[in-house]
């Protein structure tokens, strides 16, 4: 990945390990501020180039740890404030630094920013983002898909581990106060060996496969395009042109295609139904590829085995929806990229994004039109 001047400068590319209570810890240290950066942060933040943000804390907030570097490079202004001010701050807003899907940017909100620049959007999904839109109004768009690869097929081989091997029933089965006795039939499923199948072999899937290989597992896959045979071969994975073959085959499915007109309601009640009754769903893609009532039922009907959920529409799910209470349902909270170290190279690629884009350099991970 090409590195801004500016950037450089700015930040110290290299991470350092620290030991401490026993184990090396990744630790990011931004440079100490240039005297013109000082003399700059003196003067005030409206020195610095504007960027709208969703919040500065709170659930809808950038991450609190990010905007002390944040606020190094940017004048942070929330979206509230703009709102309240919006003759006096739109025109100071070159850049959307959106976290967490949020701020919408809408056709609106375009025609309230005339300097706008780029919108930086944390993650590697586009859904949430009208990149016609943004063309039109002569607006970049960059994303993060590099930073959110590894964690994200880390959690995918977690949610696979913890359905096939029924951790979290285990789990609640070894604290119950009324355990008197562990059972000798609780059985889960063997993921040695196994066939997996992953829909959708970008950076993400293949990582899954990367991983999965690991466990030796037998791989398939679909997806749009097909992979280099080299690639293929380096993690034995078998291209399926049909997607119905993959689900017919696989033990696991696991989702990891991006959310488009396309791939909505990619799996329904048909698509469950050829699906083995042994076979577990594990989604962390989006939501809104599966059709959660017929994967409800499903579940309840003992169509396939289980399924394991990072995602879901919408998010959070009702309080009283069915998958809320089925014991063959594993759901964590959209946590895909959510380590320390994938969240902070986010933010450090939409800062590399921002000051590219306003510098007239070429963009790190710039999202093109297709």
């Amino acid at each position: 990945m090409s590195v801004s001047p500016r950037t450089q400068e700015a930040w110290e590319p290299f991470d350092q390990l620290q030991s401490g209570a026993g184990a090396n810890v990744l630790s990011f240290n931004p440079v100490r501020p240039s005297e013109h950066q000082g003399q700059q942060q003196a003067m005030g933040d409206q020195d610095l180039p504007g960027v709208l943000v969703s919040d500065l804390e709170g659930p809808h907030g950038i991450c609190e740890d990010h905007a002390e570097d944040l606020k190094r490079h940017f004048n942070l202004i929330t979206m509230q404030d703009f709102l309240e001010n919006k003759a006096q701050l739109g025109p100071q807003i070159q850049a959307v630094y959106i976290w967490c899907g949020r701020p919408a940017v809408s056709q609106e909100l375009l025609h309230s920013l005339p300097s706008l620049k780029i919108v930086a959007s944390a993650g590697a999904g586009l859904d949430h983002l009208d990149l016609g839109l943004m063309a039109s109004f002569g607006v970049k768009v960059a994303n993060t898909p590099h930073a959110v690869s590894s964690p994200t097929a880390d959690l995918g081989m977690a949610l696979l581990l913890a359905a096939a091997r029924r951790v979290v029933e285990g789990h609640q089965l070894a604290v119950s106060p009324h355990t008197e006795n562990f059972p000798t039939d609780y059985m889960g499923q063997q993921v040695t060996g196994a066939t997996l199948g992953i829909i959708g072999m970008g950076s993400i899937g293949y990582k899954i496969a990367q991983r999965a290989r690991a466990f030796e597992m037998k791989i398939v896959y679909h997806n749009r395009k097909r992979r280099k045979l080299e690639e293929e071969e380096a993690v034995g994975a078998i291209y399926c042109e049909r997607l119905d073959d993959l689900l017919q085959w696989s033990d696991f499915v696991m989702l990891a295609v991006s959310l488009t007109p396309q791939t909505q309601g990619l799996i329904r009640k048909r698509e469950l139904r050829l699906m083995k009754p042994t076979a577990i769903l594990v989604n962390i893609g989006r939501g809104l590829l599966v059709d959660q009532e017929a994967l409800v039922e499903a579940l309840q009907t003992g169509l396939i085995k289980a399924a394991a959920l990072d995602v879901t529409y919408p998010e959070p799910l009702p309080r009283d929806h069915p998958l809320l209470e089925l014991k063959n349902v594993i759901l964590t909270p959209h946590i895909g990229s959510a380590t320390h170290q994938a969240r902070r190279q986010m933010m450090e690629n939409l800062v590399e994004s921002i000051l590219a884009s306003l510098s007239g350099l070429p963009i790190p991970n710039e999202v093109l039109l297709k």
